[in-house]
C-alpha cells in the first residue's frame, strides 16, 4: 500500500529584535511561534532574527538579511517562511518576489490554526469572518499572475475588474457572515438568561495552560484536551456541583499575544461567557519561563473586554512540570527567577497579590480539593448576596 499520508511542509522563521522587544524577546516569540507552526502541521527548519530599529516598511527584515535567508530557502527547498508580526499586503507581495515560497504572517498563522480546529457552526462562522476580513485587504496579492499582463493594451482593465469583482463577493459573504453572527449571538444571549439563576465561573488563561483539564477534573466530564494551541475554540458550558452548591462553569477560547484584531472581534459572543461571569478563574502554566508576560496578555485581554474588575482566583498549574536550579547555600549572587522553588513562589504571588491563589497540578490532581473548597467560597459570597434569604443551607 502507498503511503497516502500528507507531506509535512517545511517552514523558517523570521522575526525581528527592536526597541520594544529585545533578542532574547524575540527568541521566545518565536519558540511560540514554532509551537503554532506544530499546532498547523507543519515543520520548523530554522528561525531567522535580525536586530533593526524597526522592522523595514517594505520586506520587514533588511536587504542583507533577506538575501541570507532566501539562499536558505533555495538550499533547502523550504516551503514556507512564516514572520512574526502583521504583514501590509505591499511588504508580502515584496517579500514573495524575493524568497519564491509561501508567505504567512503570524495572524495567517493563526487563523489558519482556528479554521482548523473550529467543530461547531458557530466557531465556523466566527472564524470565516475573520479570514474574510483578514484577506480583503490582501486580495491585489491572490492576482500576481495578471503583473505579466501589465502593460499590455486591453489586458489591465479586466484584472482590476476581476479584483473587484472579487472584492464585491468577499464583502457580500461578510455582511452575510456577520448577519449569521448576529443570529447566534442572540440565541447565546438567551440561554445565557435561561442561566441566571445559577452563579457563573469562567476558566480563563493563556492558551494550552490546562483549562480544559481543569474543567475535565471540576465538572468530570470529557472536554477534548490536547497539548496543542487552540485546542479549545468552543465555549464549553457545564454544571457542577460543589458541597450540595450548584454553579455553572465555562471553558474559554486561550488567549495569546498579537491576537489578531479581526479574531476578537469576530469571538466576541464567545468572549460574552467570560464578561458575564460572576467570578473568573485565571490559569496560569507555572512552568512556562514566561508565564509572568502570559499573566499580562491575559490581564490585557480582560480589561479590553470589560472584564477586568471581577472576582479572580489565580490557578498556578502544571506544579510537576515545574523546575528550578537549586542555589548554592554559600552563593552570594542574587536570588534569580530560575533559582525559586515552588514555595518560594507561593511565597512571593501570595505576598504580592490581593487575589486568592492556589498552586495546583491538574494531571496529578494535586491541591485540587483545596481548589474546590476556594471555588465554593467564592460562589457562597454572590450567592449571599444575590440570594440572602435561601444561602444558610449551603453553609458548613
Amino acid at each position: 500500500m502507498p503511503d497516502t499520508s500528507p507531506i509535512q511542509e517545511t517552514v523558517i522563521l523570521v522575526g525581528v529584535a527592536h526597541h520594544q522587544q529585545d533578542r532574547l524577546t524575540e527568541e521566545e516569540y518565536l519558540e511560540e511561534l514554532a509551537f503554532l507552526v506544530d499546532t498547523a502541521g507543519g515543520l520548523t527548519v530554522k528561525k531567522f532574527i535580525q536586530k533593526l530599529d524597526y522592522p523595514d516598511p517594505k520586506t520587514y527584515v533588511g536587504k542583507g538579511k533577506l538575501e541570507e535567508i532566501q539562499s536558505y530557502i533555495s538550499i533547502h527547498e523550504v516551503d514556507i517562511a512564516v514572520f512574526d508580526d502583521e504583514l501590509t499586503p505591499s511588504q508580502i507581495r515584496n517579500i514573495e518576489k524575493e524568497l519564491k515560497c509561501r508567505i504567512l504572517d503570524r495572524n495567517n498563522l493563526i487563523l489558519d490554526i482556528f479554521a482548523k480546529r473550529a467543530r461547531t457552526a458557530h466557531s465556523r462562522t466566527q472564524v470565516e469572518l475573520a479570514q474574510c476580513e483578514y484577506l480583503l485587504p490582501r486580495l491585489t496579492r491572490m492576482w500576481t499572475h495578471l503583473e505579466k499582463q501589465r502593460g499590455g493594451i486591453g489586458l489591465r482593465g479586466p484584472g482590476e475588474q476581476e479584483i473587484e469583482t472579487d472584492r464585491r463577493i468577499l464583502r457580500y459573504r461578510i455582511s452575510l457572515l456577520k448577519k449569521k453572527l448576529e443570529e447566534i449571538d442572540k440565541q447565546k444571549a438567551t440561554q445565557r438568561k435561561n442561566r441566571r439563576e445559577l452563579v457563573r465561573v469562567a476558566l480563563v488563561g493563556y492558551t494550552n495552560v490546562g483549562k480544559s483539564t481543569v474543567m475535565n477534573l471540576l465538572s468530570k466530564s470529557d472536554v477534548f484536551a490536547e497539548n496543542k494551541l487552540f485546542a479549545t475554540l468552543d465555549t464549553t458550558v457545564r454544571k457542577v456541583v460543589i458541597n450540595d452548591l450548584p454553579f455553572l462553569l465555562s471553558d474559554t477560547v486561550g488567549f495569546i499575544r498579537k491576537l489578531p484584531h479581526a479574531l476578537v472581534e469576530s469571538f466576541k459572543s464567545t468572549l460574552d461567557e467570560v464578561r458575564e461571569a460572576d467570578v473568573l478563574v485565571h490559569i496560569v502554566d507555572i512552568s512556562h519561563p514566561a508565564f509572568e508576560e502570559q499573566i499580562e496578555v491575559v490581564n490585557q485581554t480582560l480589561t479590553d473586554i470589560g472584564a477586568s474588575d471581577k472576582p479572580t482566583i489565580m490557578l498556578f498549574n502544571k506544579i510537576d512540570q515545574y523546575s528550578h536550579v537549586n542555589k548554592e547555600e554559600d552563593d552570594l549572587t542574587p536570588v534569580q527567577k530560575e533559582n525559586l522553588t515552588i514555595k518560594d513562589l507561593e511565597n512571593t504571588w501570595m505576598a504580592k497579590s490581593h487575589l486568592p491563589s492556589i498552586f495546583i497540578s491538574a494531571t496529578e490532581r494535586t491541591n485540587i480539593d483545596i481548589l474546590k473548597n476556594m471555588i465554593y467560597e467564592e460562589i457562597l459570597k454572590i450567592r449571599k448576596q444575590r440570594y440572602p434569604a435561601f444561602t444558610s443551607s449551603f453553609e458548613k
